[in-house]
């Protein structure tokens, strides 16, 4: 009888969770989508207005374009900058390994607030960064602070340390002996990185690549604390909808349109890549 019930009761926890705490948010904010709000008011009154204003206004249609080019040079960004890193660490960090790992959560331990307002200090106009340049006595960088740039540094700070420990536990698992059987038959260690190493772990990379890419493309605290007036994602624009405009309904519709978003990004990749050949081993034969 227990052997029975177990497949049940191991299989329906996590479906029950992932329905109330994933699928039913979802339909609420669909649900929200095709009201309408007024003067802070939640009115059921079914109609698509939501998605023509944010068809045929320009300001969203900019702010998620803005939001898209940021999203993916920041995880292209973090993704070139992480790699070497993991793979230096696999490769000349010996027993020190795990520590080096654990050393990139450590900016975990503040909050994401913490960090931003860290980052401002350094990159402000009295930052630390100033004051080391006005103390050599040359000019400071007004530049850098409150543009488009200094968001793409604080998401770059905020999300490299994820797309790092995602590579690296990809390469954990990799056999380091192909590499060595790819240099026997004369592979050069640049070709068999690119002929051997990638591909098998390309998998583990576009995990670490969509981790980083979905948090960016729904940033608000980098835009709002780094950016400047022409700096607005998409993401800020939803985070005002449910405060100062009190338009909920926009702000639901727009959080539809992102999640659409994401989940074509998700398809178009997966119909482009051969999931078995980049290192996934999570499909049963067939």
């Amino acid at each position: 009888m227990r052997g029975r019930f177990a497949p049940a009761i191991f299989l329906g926890i996590p479906s029950v969770f992932l329905v109330a705490m994933f699928v039913l948010p979802l339909l609420s904010m669909l649900v929200l989508s095709i009201w309408r709000t007024e003067n802070y008011h939640i009115i059921q009154d079914f109609n698509l207005n939501n998605y023509r204003v944010l068809a045929t206004e320009t300001a969203y249609q900019t702010f998620l374009l803005r939001s898209l080019l940021m999203a993916t040079a920041v995880s292209v960004i973090c993704t070139v900058l992480a790699w070497p890193i993991a793979y230096g660490i696999i490769l000349y960090g010996g027993r020190y390994r795990l520590l080096l790992s654990l050393a990139f959560a450590v900016p975990f331990l503040t909050g994401e607030v913490l960090r931003i307002i860290a980052l401002q200090g350094l990159l402000g106009p009295i930052g630390l960064l100033n004051g080391v340049l006005m103390s050599l006595g040359a000019a400071p960088l007004r530049v850098i602070m409150y543009t488009n740039f200094a968001s793409a540094i604080g998401l770059i700070y905020l999300y490299l340390p994820i797309v790092v420990t995602v590579i690296y536990l990809s390469l954990l698992n990799f056999d380091q002996r192909l590499i060595d059987a790819a240099k026997i038959f004369g592979a050069s260690p640049a070709r068999a990185f690119f002929e051997v190493t990638w591909p098998l772990n390309l998998f583990g990379t576009l995990i670490g690549f969509a981790l980083c890419f979905i948090p960016c493309l729904s940033a608000t605290l980098a835009p709002r604390f780094l950016g400047g007036p022409n700096g607005t994602l998409f993401g800020m624009a939803i985070a005002q909808q449910f405060a100062e405009s009190g338009t909920w309904a926009l702000g639901a519709a727009m959080g539809v349109v992102l999640f659409a978003v994401c989940v074509l990004l998700v398809a178009i990749v997966a119909r482009l890549l051969d999931l078995r050949r980049t290192g996934f081993t999570g499909f049963g034969r067939g």
